[in-house]
């Protein structure tokens, strides 16, 4: 699962250029393979000081979570160019032997924010568990009409998303909302970071799927240790884990290219049985797969060939 940083207006338009090299990857010796299954469609903030999650400015309002789903279902971009580079890419390597499925963040009913506005003739004070729910069940509705409506061909929505990476600000609301979203044959999927609050209850917050993140690519001083430490710590609490870079892992990357750290995920999952025992969810910033795509370093089309091979062999398997 590919996480997709869409919405904020200082995010890519998610063309179907864009969108190619991680739909399909194009190999060194010229072979071709579809790549990634699932896509993640997720937002902190609308670039414009309003934040879907806590921590990114002023919380987002109603008109801010509407506007947030007219960029995800706005025609010639995100989900629609996604689902026309699927159908583009079929044409030249012909049917997957998977559907696509995407997973849709959720904003953040922010605790305690009194200028959401209304619901149903009825000023929303998110003091009050019932309304931050009854926001939030709003807007899934509001995802599953736009989602049917759009009649997509290549793809299948799985879930929902819980933007909130730990449950200090909004306690166990994620069980509230996890079941409505069950409630219509859905599935709930999180991403907690590192040791975050909660990660290891990610069951009894009522989520199906938790994916854990290492955040070790960030930081030069955290040991490639952190890598072994968290394909534990996921295996102990039975969770999947996240792969994790950023721009930073171009070889050419000024001052100093972190290439080996996105090299030391690729080898710590290998070791631990992560690429063919657990579902991983792919973290590359907001364009790193695409800016390696154009890239004409030999290095960073090795290093996405070695990636995209241990990927092409799930399918496989």
């Amino acid at each position: 699962m590919a996480l997709i940083y869409q919405g904020g207006i200082n995010r890519m338009d998610w063309t179907e250029e864009q969108f190619r090299p991680y739909v399909m990857h194009q190999f060194q010796d010229g072979r071709k393979e579809w790549l990634f299954d699932g896509f993640l469609f997720l937002e902190f903030s609308d670039g414009k000081g309003r934040r879907y999650a806590q921590g990114y400015g002023k919380d987002a309002r109603k008109q801010e979570w509407e506007w947030l789903l007219q960029r995800l279902f706005e025609e010639g971009k995100s989900l629609s160019t996604l689902d026309a580079c699927i159908e583009t890419v079929k044409k030249e390597i012909g049917e997957p032997e998977f559907r696509h499925r995407v997973v849709i963040g959720l904003p953040a009913a922010m605790f305690r924010q009194r200028d959401w506005g209304e619901l149903n003739g009825k000023t929303l004070c998110f003091l009050y568990r019932e309304d931050q729910v009854a926001a939030t069940r709003w807007y899934v509705d509001r995802v599953l009409e736009s989602f049917r409506n759009a009649n997509y061909k290549n793809l299948d929505l799985a879930g929902f998303y819980w933007v909130d990476e730990d449950i200090a600000y909004n306690g166990d609301l994620s069980l509230s909302v996890s079941e409505y979203i069950h409630s219509k044959n859905l599935l709930f999927y999180w991403i907690p970071y590192w040791k975050a609050v909660g990660y290891d209850k990610w069951r009894e917050l009522g989520f199906d799927m938790a994916y854990l993140q290492p955040n070790h690519f960030f930081e030069e001083n955290i040991p490639d240790s952190r890598l072994e430490e968290a394909c534990k710590e996921s295996e102990k609490n039975g969770m999947a884990i996240e792969m994790e870079f950023d721009s930073r892992a171009l070889s050419d990357y000024e001052p100093v290219s972190f290439r080996s750290r996105m090299k030391s995920y690729i080898d710590v999952f290998k070791d631990n049985g992560v690429f063919s025992d657990l579902p991983i969810a792919y973290y590359s910033g907001s364009r790193a797969i695409y800016e390696m795509y154009k890239s004409e370093d030999e290095r960073d089309k090795e290093i996405m060939d070695e990636l995209c091979e241990l990927i092409v062999e799930r399918h496989k398997k």
